[in-house]
């Protein structure tokens, strides 16, 4: 009876494949394209890692890491082996990545332990459509070991670094701080950029314009050159010297040329050139970026359907599939075919690629965003529309334009003006989201060689130089990628990390170091200078990908980096500086339980105030920023959240009582109207600026600012 219930408990012959993908929308979406015969199920990401508790890895026995089951997934590794109980066999259908092809191994190791003699192989698609799903079926494959080995090496180098220099950020700083290889280095960069700004000294200059007309036309021009040189006017005795020199009732009509220019397509996305657009175009965040980007490959339901409309994002390839290249070449010749080029474009992979996986291009070109855009959400259309584009652009002829540029000449000034328009659309004939802004452009006089012009007015104007701007989310991933380090999986998570901890803040799209992020730059780059060296991030990198091609081993690399970094740890410990309590300061807030004074501290989150008679009594409060704008209201303004991650707004502590709030960021300085409080704003017309918590009032304190060109 007992040998029966056992084999019935252990029933291997089943009719159906287990196939076993990361997240349930895949597998939805799977499930529909596959038929009874098989079952499709999501292992929720990773099963089997390092225990979070402890290093978790032996490192005088050869750096073997210690896998453990992750936290809170014990139920679902329960479960897939219920399912492979009753399957014929079970197909791993994970991401083709090295984190997909180590959730693929770990699964297989733990499914073969119990099931020895079942079936597991390994399927690889870069769509979620169905033939792509059925032809990987129809191609099972084994486990890439050395995926696995690459996968396994960057794990455990990573978990050196983080778990031997985190407790001593804890010791001599505050618990909870953390560092990594791409996040301290990524770190460093924005301090050394913030650094730079402090430095800054303005410099003043001058540019000069003149307005002039001719048959009652006015038109503007621009000083371009003096004495065939650039023209440098330091200060307004430049501007006046120069004045000086010239005949203001000679200027003469010196060349008129027309010049044309062609202009190639740019190849598809990357997995960067993504989220740089993205940022630029919609002022998304990389993390927002790729949650979109895989909602629109993991599958969106169309109606009769649920299919992936793009093929995976995470890639640093430029490479298109044959099919892809007939479809959209067709598609072009059906809408645009005076664009259709000869043959297709062909675009070169950077350097360091991994070429694992196609660009970033729509499943199926003929799905337009126009047919798509019902069934998308607003911000969804959005990334696919750019990214539909941009395959599109990619395959289709220059663009052509012609510049039409007028020198006006007097002693040794030359006055310069210019028109350039398309005269061939080529590529940009496809393009919406991403066509380039074009500024408002004065129509050019019909002017003649040699023929006088009237000057109307001078036109001088001070400036003053600007400091480099401070890095958004989409230049230093640019920076990121440029210098080949993190991979496109690592991008966005780079970012959040030093934005959870505390290290850096965003200011409008702008991303600032905090006194903390300095503080923990200032410590690793003393104790650990290798870590957040450039160079040095970059050729681990680049050994990493070489034992993923099978050209390194992975624990030869960790035994010559473990060695020296052991010795920097051990002496960091004995003589770094303690820092701690190093940002507590006293204030003159009372603390309203016990009557104590209040002290301001760092936390997770920035900073608030506790009461000083810690521990004995632990009131704690936000910080006030501002008082109540409302009239005959004594409450303070603080930072509130609308959600555990939500956005943060600004409300009234005599909250219900007052209900004031604000999503703009109060500031330390008054409105010199109303007295009221300024906050901090940004758009696209004014740029970052301090108005009026008042909107009836009005007010605005416009800055100068510099645009992060990408």
């Amino acid at each position: 009876m007992a040998t029966e219930k056992k084999k019935k408990k252990v029933k291997k012959n089943g009719n159906t494949t287990l196939v076993i993908v990361e997240s349930p929308a895949k597998a939805k979406t799977i499930n529909k394209y596959l038929g009874a015969k098989y079952e499709v199920t999501a292992s929720m990401g990773h099963l089997i890692d390092l225990p979070k508790s402890r290093l978790g890895v032996k490192v005088e026995n050869d750096f073997e890491p210690e896998y453990i089951t992750v936290r809170g997934k014990g139920k679902i590794v329960t479960g897939l082996k219920k399912k492979a109980a009753t399957s014929k066999e079970v197909l791993l259908a994970s991401d083709n990545d090295r984190e997909g092809e180590a959730i693929a191994y770990h699964i297989q190791r733990v499914l073969s332990e119990k099931y020895p003699q079942l079936p597991i192989q390994r399927i690889v698609f870069n769509e979620i459509t169905k033939p792509a799903i059925l032809n990987a079926i129809k191609s099972p494959q084994s486990i890439d070991a050395d995926k696995i080995e690459a996968q396994k090496t960057r794990r455990i180098l990573d978990r050196l670094v983080g778990y031997n220099i985190s407790p001593i950020l804890w010791e001599k700083v505050k618990n909870g701080l953390s560092a990594g290889r791409v996040q301290s280095l990524a770190l460093r960069v924005i301090c050394e950029r913030e650094a730079q700004i402090d430095r800054f000294i303005p410099e003043e200059y001058w540019t000069l314009s003149a307005l002039f007309s001719k048959n009652k036309k006015e038109f503007l021009a621009e000083l371009a050159k003096v004495d065939g040189k650039k023209p440098e006017l330091p200060n307004k005795k430049a501007i006046d010297n120069l004045l000086s020199q010239l005949d203001n009732d000679n200027f003469i009509v010196d060349s008129i040329t027309n010049t044309s220019k062609s202009t190639k397509p740019i190849a598809p996305f990357i997995t960067s050139k993504l989220q740089q657009a993205a940022a630029s175009k919609f002022n998304f965040t990389s993390r927002k970026t790729m949650q979109i980007a895989q909602q629109l490959y993991e599958g969106i339901d169309i109606g009769k359907d649920t299919i992936g409309l793009i093929t995976y994002m995470r890639t640093d390839s430029t490479r298109i599939s044959e099919q892809a290249l007939a479809e959209v070449r067709e598609l072009i010749g059906e809408k645009w075919p005076e664009f259709l080029p000869e043959s297709v474009q062909n675009y070169t992979k950077k350097s360091g690629a991994q070429d694992a996986h196609e660009a970033i291009r729509p499943t199926s070109t003929m799905r337009t965003p126009e047919l798509m855009k019902k069934y998308l959400t607003t911000d969804q259309y959005k990334i696919y529309s750019i990214i539909w584009e941009r395959f599109v652009s990619s395959q289709m002829t220059p663009a052509v334009y012609e510049t039409k540029t007028i020198q006006i000449k007097n002693g040794p000034a030359i006055f310069k003006l210019s028109h350039t328009k398309l005269t061939n659309k080529g590529f940009t004939a496809s393009l919406s989201y991403l066509k380039a802004k074009e500024g408002k452009k004065q129509a050019l006089p019909a002017l003649k060689e040699g023929e006088k012009v009237d000057l109307v007015e001078f036109k001088p104007e001070q400036h003053f130089t600007q400091p480099p701007p401070r890095y958004t989310d989409a230049s230093i991933i640019k920076f990121l990628e440029e210098n080949g380090i993190g991979r496109p999986s690592t991008y966005a998570p780079t970012i959040s990390t030093l934005l959870d901890r505390y290290y850096v803040v965003r200011k409008a799209r702008q991303i600032m170091p905090t006194v903390l992020g300095k503080l923990v730059n200032d410590l690793i780059i003393k104790a650990f200078p290798e870590i957040v060296d450039v160079e040095f991030t970059a050729k681990m990198e680049q050994m990493l990908d070489e034992v993923a091609n099978g050209q390194k081993v992975g624990n030869k690399i960790l035994q010559d980096f473990y060695n020296p970094f052991k010795k920097e740890i051990d002496q960091a410990a004995d003589s770094l500086e303690s820092h701690k309590k190093a940002f507590d300061e006293e204030t003159d807030e009372i603390c309203e339980k016990c009557g104590s004074k209040m002290i301001k501290k760092l936390g997770r989150y920035g900073f608030f105030l506790a009461c000083s008679s810690f521990p004995e009594c632990r009131n704690s409060r936000a910080i006030p920023l501002a008082d109540c704008p409302k009239d005959d209201c004594d409450g303070k303004i603080i930072a509130r959240k609308k959600a555990k991650r939500g956005k943060e707004f600004y409300g009234c502590t005599r909250y219900p009582d007052c209900d004031f709030v604000t999503w703009f960021k109060p500031t330390e300085f008054k409105c010199p109207q109303c007295k009221k409080f300024l906050v901090e704003k940004n758009d696209k017309v004014h740029g970052t600026y301090k108005a009026c918590v008042d909107d009836q009032c009005g007010y605005k304190q416009l800055e100068e600012h510099n645009e992060d060109t990408e």
